[in-house]
């Protein structure tokens, strides 16, 4: 296997959003995972890679084969994956046949650079479970660790449950 270092991939989504006025739309900018690694004092090695800038919904085919490859190829078996929440399960869903990795899935639902953003909490998240969960897929957003295929976004609660708490 790889070494302990993780690796970092970052896709877009609105955990680097941006906007530049009232006007504006909100745009994906430059990856603010450094910023946040730094701030929370991370200590333990990582690489980051910017894959692409893209909102999920965004997402083609295509640039998901681009992350598989990227997983498949990479170094290091603990893998994070920044990701727009929107189609996150379904990124999950095209790694599931990866084997021997962890792979965990995070994204935010308020952009990084807003004070009030889980992007801070749900990094923090994804960074310590690549570190101990076991090889698979997972994805970590509101407070919770969930396995990939056990999870999907509920958008009036503004948050991700499990299946089994979906009616």
């Amino acid at each position: 296997m790889g070494s302990t270092k993780i690796l970092i991939l970052t896709t877009g989504g609105t955990i680097d959003k941006i906007y530049f006025d009232a006007l504006s739309e909100y745009q994906i900018g430059t990856t603010q995972i450094a910023k946040l690694l730094e701030i929370g004092r991370v200590a333990a090695p990582f690489e980051i890679v910017e894959l692409m800038r893209k909102d999920s919904l965004e997402l083609t085919d295509e640039d998901r084969g681009t992350i598989v490859a990227a997983v498949e190829k990479a170094g290091t078996d603990r893998i994070v994956i920044t990701h727009g929440t929107d189609t996150m399960t379904v990124t999950a869903q095209a790694l599931a046949h990866v084997m021997g990795k962890t792979i965990v899935l995070v994204g935010a639902l308020a952009p990084a650079r807003f004070a009030e953003s889980d992007a801070t909490f749900n990094l923090g998240m994804a960074f310590a479970t690549a570190q101990v969960a076991p090889p698979g897929v997972y994805i970590t957003m509101s407070g919770q660790v969930f396995r990939a295929g056990e999870v999907v976004k509920n958008r009036e609660q503004g948050a991700f449950v499990a299946v089994s708490q979906q009616p």
